[in-house]
């Protein structure tokens, strides 16, 4: 209801809505998976995931017929995961990327930011200070993947509550880890602040 008001708010003429059994009607047995890209970064820790996103987005696309579909890019994974997707099988629908939307205090715009209570709050304020790090070292010349994340798990680690889960710098396009950047490369964490995981990305480049 909260979702479908917003909508409105923001003058969307329409919602598709359905069940779930709409979604996946008695007896589905079929799955949508994009290997390799699905078990790295946030893949590694929470297995199936992505099989079940590829699979819902692939029965949206079919039931909707849409011309164009709009994702984060907050969740790199699952966009570049989408796009792969999209490609692969052929689908006819233009994929359009938004910027990530950050709160005043930086963090990256989501439902799961509404959990947290104050002291989280502020202490979930490292995840993208730990991304602006990233960006200055690179901005600085510095190259070599374990000197940017260093940097970063320093300002995470100051926070008692935050637990990181993963730090990393991947190739934005296979999501595999580089060592040193000689092109774009993407600078992603996940951290639990209490019993909240929370993501945060940006892409390196000059």
């Amino acid at each position: 209801d909260r979702d479908i008001k917003m909508c409105g708010e923001a003058g969307v003429q329409a919602v598709f809505a359905p069940e779930a059994s709409e979604v996946y009607p008695a007896g589905f047995t079929t799955y949508v998976e994009v290997e390799g890209l699905s078990t790295r970064l946030c893949g590694a820790a929470r297995p199936g995931h992505f099989r079940g996103v590829a699979t819902v987005v692939v029965r949206l696309f079919n039931i909707v017929s849409p011309h164009k579909a709009v994702f984060g890019k907050k969740d790199f994974q699952q966009l570049v995961i989408i796009k792969r997707l999209v490609e692969d099988l052929g689908l006819e629908v233009k994929i359009i990327e938004v910027e990530t939307v950050r709160e005043a205090d930086g963090l990256a715009m989501s439902s799961r930011n509404g959990y947290l209570n104050v002291h989280e709050r502020s202490s979930a304020r490292c995840i993208p200070l730990s991304i602006g790090e990233a960006k200055r070292a690179f901005s600085s010349g510095v190259r070599a993947s374990s000197a940017i994340i260093g940097d970063m798990k320093k300002i995470i680690e100051k926070e008692p509550l935050a637990v990181i889960e993963y730090v990393r710098i991947a190739d934005p396009a296979t999501l595999e880890d580089i060592d040193t950047i000689t092109a774009a490369a993407l600078a992603a964490v996940a951290v639990r602040i209490g019993k909240v995981r929370l993501i945060d990305n940006a892409v390196l480049s000059v």
